[in-house]
């Protein structure tokens, strides 16, 4: 998890330098091209092509509309408009939403510590975006509602999937749901217009790589294959460095700044997150059952 936080991290350095030369869906869309094609290469290496069944093939599939398309959509349009260290700020409320979707999906159930842990983490979000400083306020009301969209879309995909598919299902799945992701992805650039076409720089080519083969391939494999064996919550715990080394990296390369309230917002998300990772498990049924079919 250390490794795939510092990935992770710098991953909003290469989305904020990648969509200088393309718009956000084409961005997005492009990543998760990459992503899914290194994908397949390591699955195939692995020989993960066997797990699933037709009706698990299609969950899968169906699975990248939350957890790839509509993450990678808000994620990258809500990064138009701000620095990588805010937005990293901002999408890492990923753990709040995955303890509130918790007790409903995964039979979790959520103690006065973790809803304290969850009001502390808004608390956080609240004196990063500062609302009350109106329009001239330091994040954009669109990008922090973007920003805090693709969280949940991120959540909902992981508790789904936590839920659906056993751990040695979890490689196979990841790939087909970025396959159904990216298609999702498609669609959306016809239905919204094409926008702004890419350049392909030297600089785009340099962020798509790392973006889709270290940033997807590499890193979504290390986090599904985690998933399938360690509950979502505390796993995603960990992810309170990705805010970390964003916040660093954008600090050194675009000299991005916080204020005194902001920086204590900051430091109340990652306590936040730290603290609903580190809560005891309590769960309503057994993990090792498979779903109902239909």
């Amino acid at each position: 998890m250390a490794v795939l936080s510092g990935i992770w991290g710098l991953n909003f350095i290469f989305i904020k330098v990648g969509l200088a030369d393309a718009s956000a869906l084409w961005l997005g869309l492009l990543r998760a091209v990459v992503g899914t094609v290194a994908t397949a290469v390591v699955l195939t290496s692995l020989g993960a092509w066997k797990e699933l069944d037709a009706r698990g093939r299609r969950d899968a599939l169906l699975l990248g509309l939350p957890n790839t398309t509509a993450f990678y959509a808000l994620l990258f349009l809500g990064l138009e408009g701000v620095l990588p260290g805010i937005g990293a700020v901002l999408t890492y409320t990923f753990p709040l939403w995955v303890a509130i979707l918790s007790p409903g999906v995964l039979g979790h159930r959520l103690t006065a510590r973790l809803w304290g842990a969850v009001a502390l983490g808004f608390g956080g979000v609240v004196l990063v975006s500062q609302p009350w400083a109106g329009a001239g306020g330091p994040v954009s009301y669109v990008a922090v509602l973007e920003l805090l969209g693709a969280a949940v879309a991120w959540a909902v995909g992981t508790v789904l999937f936590q839920r659906r598919f056993r751990r040695e299902e979890m490689l196979e799945a990841n790939g087909l749901q970025l396959v159904g992701g990216t298609v999702g992805l498609v669609a959306l650039l016809l239905i919204l217009g094409p926008g702004r076409t890419p350049t392909f720089s030297t600089n785009l080519v340099l962020a798509l790589l790392w973006l889709g083969i270290l940033g997807t391939a590499a890193a979504y494999t290390v986090w599904f294959y985690l998933l399938g064996r360690t509950r979502a919550a505390t796993l995603s715990a960990y992810a309170f460095l990705v805010p970390v080394v964003a916040l660093i990296a954008s600090a050194g390369l675009f000299g991005e700044r916080l204020s005194a309230v902001q920086f204590l917002g900051v430091a109340l998300v990652l306590v936040s997150i730290f603290g609903i990772g580190r809560a005891p498990e309590t769960h309503d049924f057994d993990r090792s059952v498979p779903p109902p079919p239909e």
